[in-house]
């Protein structure tokens, strides 16, 4: 799990409670309200244990999201299939489309798999499609609170990666 996304809950009062990608929260005595399901590499079909804890969840209807590998184990919760990308998604300017919207964000990303989502289950639907490739960047339920997105809301490679010369040049003014 990069930290920004941990920063990210934690800059919003959330109590976040980090566990391994295949620990059984099902026997976990505290109880929660929602599950994260974050980034991390490798073939997302290959995780069934991963895949097997987000399913109990979609059926306990417990709010869920997931970003990047997140993305796609929800895919796979979703009824759906990945494939192994060409070439993957590796910048910090993919243009992703939102679905509902049309509004077009640039994102960063790092993948190397994407969702079918033309596998997935009738309730389930894409959201976001990368503007480049067409691929799926993103699925939620059409009704429930579960939804994901493929590249890093979190990530930070734009014009605050600077904010440092700010501060130098007020070193040079004292």
């Amino acid at each position: 799990m990069k930290y920004n996304i941990l920063r990210s809950f934690l800059a919003r009062g959330i109590k976040v409670t980090r566990v391994p990608w295949k620990h059984n929260v099902w026997d976990m005595k505290e109880k929660f309200d929602g599950i994260f399901f974050s980034n991390g590499p490798g073939d997302p079909a290959l995780m069934k244990e991963t895949i097997d804890i987000m399913k109990k969840g979609i059926e306990k209807k417990i709010p869920t999201f997931g970003i990047c590998l997140g993305s796609q184990l929800m895919g796979i919760a979703a009824g759906g299939k990945t494939y192994k990308l060409k070439f993957g998604h590796r910048s910090q300017n993919q243009p992703c489309i939102d679905v509902e919207t049309g509004r077009c964000y640039i994102t960063s990303q790092n993948h190397g798999y994407a969702v079918d989502g033309k596998s997935m289950d009738k309730d389930w639907k894409v959201s976001m499609v990368n503007a480049n490739d067409g691929s799926v960047e993103g699925v939620k339920h059409k009704k429930l609170p579960f939804f994901s997105v493929q590249y890093h809301p979190e990530a930070m490679p734009g014009p605050n990666d600077s904010q440092f010369l700010f501060d130098e040049f007020l070193k040079c003014l004292k």
